[in-house]
């Protein structure tokens, strides 16, 4: 598994095939579906019946399926059509919700045909130039990125803004900083290309092969065991599929699932606010435990006590992550004063080693060093924390249609999860 940066994956996995997927082709395919006619929906369309027939089949010859059944009265998608229909629904809904943005906080008029404007900007890589722009905010850096030119970014940048009647990227002494129609197109522009990256793995699936690329948004609960174990087990039965982790912050994580760039997150399961839009699904509780090297004087004690703690050496993460702040929130609600930690990490390979080689305690879940704790080299101290309760699970973007890869390895997570003793399972999802 690889680990590429939040704001670089989305053209590192993106698939050739879903950057060259025309929009135009997908705009004749809805509409040849829904008028059932080639010539039904050139008249909706407003185009000659020939340049109508010419993009069903140049899709066709591109996806290598026949969409359509021709017949005497028209056309009827066939069972890959309709795959592809479902996409290519979605990705209107998504121009159709730019629309709506771009309207209320972009300062576009309500007049602008922005459906007809996307359709216009021809395929997916052209959509990927400019979310990378927006990223980035380095025209020659995407310029390399993509093989092509400044002056064709700066066209095509041009038409869209000239289309839009609004300014989406200003240029600064620091580089070109999106506005906020900038920020808007880049953020649907980035779902539109999740829904293309999919088309062919659909496709694939219903002819019993799974394929593609699935992106995994990795928080700490789930790297050691879970994640690894549901990936090795689903790999050695579709090889054809490619995983690839990212391991940022929950923010982070949590906007590029929003966005379609990651598939779903692992990890603690949050509340409130901040997942009003996400599907949550509990897979297992999991608590925090008082951890020491094997040998360490606390594990030949009698009793272990708060003050017992309060005096030993720390190594705790850093201040604000959800482990510390569950360890610091269950010594508070029992009116006692939590531990300082005398090192302050993030990094599990620096912890571990602090662990093994002195007499510092940690508070993490014991999952975090499942091998350590498994072979005997550290052990989990008879100090329960039960206040640091905290489900573990999936989080996916509320209405996301994941492909069957990514559908594939959250059912392999639920079965290890299922199967093993490690875990206590929840009663219900949430």
């Amino acid at each position: 598994m690889t680990s590429p940066p939040v704001r670089d994956k989305l053209i590192a996995t993106g698939s050739a095939y879903a950057l060259g997927i025309n929009l135009r082709h997908l705009r004749a395919l809805t509409a040849v579906a829904s008028a059932g006619t080639i010539a039904g929906a050139a008249e909706g369309m407003f185009r000659v019946s020939s340049a109508v027939t010419r993009s069903i089949s140049e899709l066709e010859a591109a996806l290598g399926r026949p969409l359509f059944e021709r017949r005497s009265r028209g056309m009827v998608p066939t069972r890959y059509g309709d795959l592809v229909l479902a996409r290519a629904h979605r990705i209107e809904r998504e121009f159709e919700d730019a629309r709506l943005q771009l309207v209320a906080r972009g300062g576009i008029s309500s007049a602008a045909d922005v459906r007809s404007l996307f359709a216009s900007i021809l395929n997916g890589r052209r959509l990927a130039v400019f979310a990378s722009l927006a990223e980035k905010r380095n025209m020659p850096a995407v310029a390399r990125e993509f093989g092509i030119t400044q002056p064709a970014i700066s066209t095509a940048l041009k038409d869209l803004e000239a289309g839009l009647d609004v300014s989406l990227l200003e240029r600064t002494a620091r580089g070109l900083v999106p506005t906020a129609a900038g920020e808007i197109v880049a953020f649907y522009f980035k779902r539109v290309l999740s829904e293309l990256r999919h088309i062919l793995p659909d496709l694939a699936a219903s002819e019993g092969s799974l394929q593609g690329s699935i992106l995994v948004g990795a928080l700490p609960l789930g790297r050691t065991q879970v994640l690894p174990m549901a990936v090795a087990r689903l790999l050695a039965r579709h090889p054809g599929l490619h995983v690839a982790t990212v391991e940022s912050p929950y923010e982070a994580l949590v906007a590029a699932l929003r966005s379609g760039e990651i598939d779903f997150i692992l990890g603690a399961l949050r509340t409130g606010g901040q997942v009003k839009d996400l599907q949550q699904e509990a897979l297992f509780e999991d608590r925090i435990a008082v951890i020491a090297r094997a040998g360490h004087p606390l594990t030949r004690a009698a009793r272990i006590d708060f003050d017992t703690l309060r005096q030993a050496s720390w190594v705790l993460s850093r201040r604000g992550s959800p482990s510390r702040e569950l360890l610091e929130q269950s010594f508070l609600d029992v009116r006692e004063s939590p531990p300082v930690p005398a090192v302050e990490t993030g990094d599990l390979a620096m912890l571990r080693g602090l662990l093994l080689e002195s007499d510092m305690l940690t508070a993490i879940s014991a999952h975090q060093l499942r091998y350590e704790i498994q072979d005997r080299s550290l052990v989990v101290l008879d100090f329960p924390l039960d206040r640091t309760r905290r489900d573990i699970g999936l989080s996916q973007r509320l209405g996301a249609f994941p492909s069957p890869g990514a559908e594939a390895l959250m059912q392999e997570l639920r079965s290890v999860v299922a199967k093993s003793k490690d875990f206590a399972r929840r009663a219900s999802a949430s």
